[in-house]
């Protein structure tokens, strides 16, 4: 049976710490690795991208493969093919598949005939490839992921529990604040707080996501008007542990969920953090084609 990443619950603790520990070899050596030599993955896009789609593209390029990039409007799925059968095919062709959806619905369909794997490059509800590579900020920023604490602020959205999830497994403390109505569910290992300045105490970092999400815009209004006590700034971040970095998973929008001097300042690792979405996902292509 092939390996799939849909949510990051199917990694162990050891797993987590070991993508995140080959991360930064091959950021030291990015063309260190060929596993990928000679073969083919998959990226299908329903939703646009562009850290996922140019990080994964490059990534397996440098693994030695050839990404095979697919729009949504480019394959038959535009005209009623089921994803099972998508995946029954894609499996004869390439040696992995990575979907970027909506519903999570779609992505299990996708790895359910898949003989191959299918990893998550985002959905509604989850967004682990994102996590990984916040794994990978903090072990470069801190030296140590043992005893760190990362707190989430805003919406309890796919973002935030991709960080609870994945962060337990690599050992990170994470609490997510948000407002009445928009929390997230109970994760295990994750405290759920609703006074920012409360849930930033002792953090080594403060986490960040757009207010607006795709398919939110309905509701845009109402979403800033609730989500505005949930800003990262200087003050927040004075708030938070004296060595606190400011996180993002990107597109930002400056002067909303965070200001526009902690987004381009000092005080943060939001670039580093872009950049090592490429590491990460090579180092998580190595465990998940080295199963297959």
């Amino acid at each position: 049976m092939p390996r799939h990443l849909l949510t990051g619950e199917e990694l162990t603790p050891d797993e987590v710490r070991g993508i995140v520990a080959r991360a930064l070899e091959l950021k030291s050596a990015p063309l260190s690795s060929r596993q990928l030599e000679g073969k083919s993955v998959a990226l299908m896009f329903e939703k646009p991208s562009t850290r996922t789609r140019v990080s994964f593209e490059v990534g397996v390029a440098e693994l030695g493969g050839h990404p095979v990039v697919l729009g949504a409007d480019e394959l038959q799925i535009s005209r009623g093919e089921s994803l099972a059968d998508t995946g029954r095919v894609l499996s004869g062709h390439v040696a992995a598949v990575g979907l970027r959806t909506g519903a999570d619905e779609r992505l299990v369909e996708l790895a359910s005939e898949s003989t191959v794997p299918v990893f998550n490059m985002l959905t509604a509800g989850h967004h682990p490839c994102q996590a990984l590579a916040d794994l990978m900020t903090l072990q470069e920023t801190f030296g140590s992921l043992d005893g760190l604490k990362l707190t989430y602020v805003g919406d309890g959205n796919n973002v935030a529990r991709s960080l609870a999830i994945v962060g337990a497994l690599g050992g990170v403390e994470v609490t997510v604040a948000s407002p009445s109505g928009y929390q997230l569910e109970q994760v295990a290992g994750c405290r759920l707080v609703e006074d920012p300045v409360e849930a930033v105490a002792g953090a080594n970092a403060i986490y960040a996501d757009v207010w607006v999400s795709m398919g939110d815009e309905e509701t845009a209004s109402e979403r800033r008007a609730a989500l505005a006590p949930y800003r990262i700034d200087d003050v927040l971040l004075d708030a938070a542990a004296p060595d606190a970095v400011a996180l993002h998973c990107l597109p930002a929008h400056p002067g909303e969920e965070i200001t526009p001097e902690v987004l381009y300042g000092s005080r943060q690792r939001i670039w580093d953090q872009a950049e090592n979405r490429r590491h990460a996902q090579k180092a998580m292509l190595e465990l998940l084609c080295g199963a297959a």
